[in-house]
Formats: C-alpha cells, sequence, structure tokens
C-alpha cells in the first residue's frame, strides 16, 4: 500500500528553501565589496555611480550616489518570485527632470519648516519655500537642492554577512540657508538575514538642525502594479501630532485612539482612507507624523506592513522618535515607472523615520538640533520576509 504524504505548496517550499539560504550564509565565503558602476552624468557634467548589493537569499538592492538614491529593491515573494518593491526611475535623467523624492535621502531638514524660518542661538535664519499647501508656505525635505538633488561620494562596503555601500556629503555653511558645515554619510548594508539597515552619521561646526530620512516609495506587490490600500499596516503610535491646512504641527501631541489613524492593531490602509476626519481631509489621505511608543533612542520596532496576495512583510526599526506616514496621495498619473506603467494615487507607501515635522520651532517636541562636538547617529532596518 502506498505511504500518504501531505501536499507541499509553494509558500513552504520557499520557507523551507530560505531557512536553508540563512543557514548556508554561515558557511559562504566573507562578501566582496560591490564595485561602482556608471549611471550617467548631472547637466554639469558631474559623474554618477551606482553600486549592487546582494545576498543569498534573493534580494538585491541598487543605490546611486546622486540624492544617495535607492534605484531598485528586489525581495521574494512567498512562492520565491522576486520582484522590485520600490518606486523610481530607470535612467538618471528621469531622477534630474522630475522626482516626488524616490527613493533618496532629504535634508539637511526632511518634512516641513513653517514660513521657511527658525530662530537658533539669537539669530534667524531664512530658507526657501519651496511647498505650499493651503497657500501656507513652508521649506519642504531641504528646499530647492536638498540632498536629493546633490552628487555625494560612494563607497563599496563588505562585512561580515553583508555587503554595503557608505555615500558621503559635506553641505557648507549656508547652503539652502543653514548653518554650519555638515559632514554627513549614509551607510546602506543589505544582510544575509534580509535587512535593508540604513545608518546615519554627522558632525558640524555650527549649531544646526538635522532631520535626515530615507524616503523610498514601496509597493510589497511590486512597483507599477496597483494601489498599496490592501497592505495591512501597522504602527507603534498611540500618539500623533495633528496638523493645520498647511501641513504644519499645531504642537498639540494627540491619542490616536477612536480615529482613523489608529494603526495600533493591524489594518488595511484603505480601511478609513476616506473616513470623514478633518485631519485626512487636510492631508488628502494619510501623511501625518506618528509618535512613536519607544522614545529612548534604542533601536525598536516601528512599524509592521503585510501585503497578502505576495505573502511579503516589511518591519521598520528605528531609533528616532517618530515615522511620517504618507500613502501617496499626490501621485496623478503622469510618471511612468521602470516597468513602464503610470503611478496613480496611492501606488506606493512611505515610512519616513524622523524627527518630527517643524521641530526648530517647538521646543517641546524632541529636539532636532546638532551641535559642534557632537555627533548625531541614527539606524532605521527595514526587514523583509514572507508569510
Amino acid at each position: 500500500m502506498p505511504m500518504k504524504t501531505s501536499p507541499t505548496t509553494p509558500a513552504l517550499l520557499f520557507t523551507a528553501l530560505l531557512a536553508l539560504c540563512h543557514a548556508s550564509s554561515l558557511l559562504a565565503a566573507p562578501p566582496v565589496a560591490p564595485k561602482a558602476e556608471a549611471f550617467g552624468k548631472t547637466q554639469d557634467g558631474t559623474a554618477v555611480e551606482a553600486y549592487t548589493l546582494s545576498n543569498q537569499c534573493g534580494m538585491k538592492l541598487r543605490a546611486m550616489s546622486y540624492g544617495a538614491i535607492v534605484l531598485s529593491l528586489e525581495t521574494p515573494d512567498r512562492a520565491g518570485k522576486s520582484a522590485d518593491v520600490v518606486l523610481g526611475y530607470q535612467t538618471l535623467a528621469e531622477y534630474i527632470k522630475d522626482t516626488p523624492y524616490f527613493g533618496a535621502i532629504v535634508g539637511r531638514f526632511g518634512n516641513r519648516i513653517a514660513k521657511g524660518k527658525f530662530t537658533l542661538e539669537g539669530k534667524t535664519y531664512t530658507l526657501a519655500t519651496n511647498n505650499t499647501p493651503a497657500d501656507m508656505p513652508c521649506s519642504l525635505h531641504g528646499g530647492l537642492r536638498g540632498f536629493d538633488k546633490v552628487v555625494w561620494q560612494g563607497e563599496g562596503l563588505a562585512r561580515e554577512g553583508a555587503q554595503g555601500v557608505r555615500f558621503r556629503y559635506t553641505s557648507k555653511d549656508g547652503e539652502e540657508g543653514y548653518p554650519g558645515n555638515l559632514k554627513l554619510s549614509v551607510t546602506y548594508w543589505l544582510t544575509e538575514s534580509s535587512e535593508w539597515q540604513v545608518e546615519f552619521e554627522a558632525t558640524t561646526d555650527k549649531a544646526t538642525p538635522v532631520n535626515v530620512t530615507q524616503h523610498s516609495y514601496f509597493n510589497l506587490k511590486g512597483e507599477g502594479r496597483g494601489d498599496i490600500l490592501g497592505h495591512e499596516l501597522q504602527i507603534a503610535a498611540s500618539k500623533f501630532t495633528p496638523v493645520n491646512a498647511g501641513m504644519i504641527p499645531t504642537g498639540q501631541i494627540l491619542p490616536v485612539a477612536g480615529t482613523p489613524l489608529d494603526f495600533t492593531k493591524a489594518t488595511a490602509i484603505g480601511a478609513r482612507i476616506e473616513a470623514d476626519h478633518e485631519q485626512l481631509k487636510l492631508g488628502g489621505g494619510y501623511d501625518h507624523n506618528w509618535v512613536l511608543d519607544s522614545q529612548d533612542g534604542k533601536l525598536t520596532r516601528a512599524a509592521a506592513v503585510y501585503e497578502p496576495t505576495s505573502g511579503r512583510q516589511l518591519e521598520v526599526l528605528t531609533t528616532e522618535p517618530g515615522i511620517q506616514f504618507y500613502c501617496g496621495n499626490f501621485l496623478d498619473g503622469s510618471l511612468r515607472g521602470k516597468a513602464g506603467a503610470a503611478y496613480q494615487k496611492r501606488n506606493g507607501f512611505c515610512l519616513e523615520t524622523q524627527h518630527y515635522p517643524d521641530s526648530p520651532n517647538h521646543p517641546e517636541f524632541p529636539s532636532c538640533i546638532l551641535l559642534p562636538g557632537k555627533t548625531l547617529r541614527s539606524t532605521t532596518v527595514f526587514r523583509f520576509s514572507t508569510r
């Protein structure tokens, strides 16, 4: 009589293969630092380079020196089939022409500063006002030429269990109106445990606000494959910072309980996005800062996202006090991505780990001021898995 066997699903096979992948990585040869590849030139002739990181579990991350932009991030689904899960373009020229910060490092101050002004050590500084929600001007993501629009110096890295690339940039005193010569580096690591690690380090010779963040747009179904409304999101935050019509924090810190901004339990992004709530109307959906429950500066889980059709799961861990959840409300179909698909409204989401928006004008918020003699260190981890 033949032996009865249990059916083996692709998901179970992939889970077993993934376990073998992680186990075999312990015995593998040390990783090799990725080499720079030419990726075009800017309009002034500056050469731009790209670096490709990979692991033995089927993940690949490609980043370029212009804006320290992550160009692509390939990761397997529950059946082992890989897809690129970040929005973006094929060419440098497209990023230079028009981009809503796809994959970039933004700063010197990510997010908004009201009226493009702040006072520090008795002096008022004036920044470019490059964003005007409800006709209320503010400085957004570093100004007219923030860190997303400059060429960084790249260097391929390797360590046990990971490949990496470090990008360095010096923002000179007065650049975009900010004080101090800021020396900044961001290091991307892709590990054999399927983590994309983002590490910032910065020093300055004058007191200055610093709030740098990674601005990738994710779609765990794959870029260009429709909206993200069915993704299930959980945020480890019981409070948020409400905004006014100009998307500037009012200074209040309010509970999310009883509002559509409550993601303390996993909830589909689209479940309440059209709710009759003032904050959602102001942002055209979700575009707010959540106050993370952990405020001790240690690397702690901040959010998790699960996409049911692919089985992909993304966990976000950070040392930062806040996270901006933005669900692509201003994508309008005018931009076409890497696979040629038009990016429509809510075709991608961002989870930007950060200090709170407009922090230089809110002494009650955690301080974003970096002082001479001090070193800013900040870490965010994007951990991928399937279920």
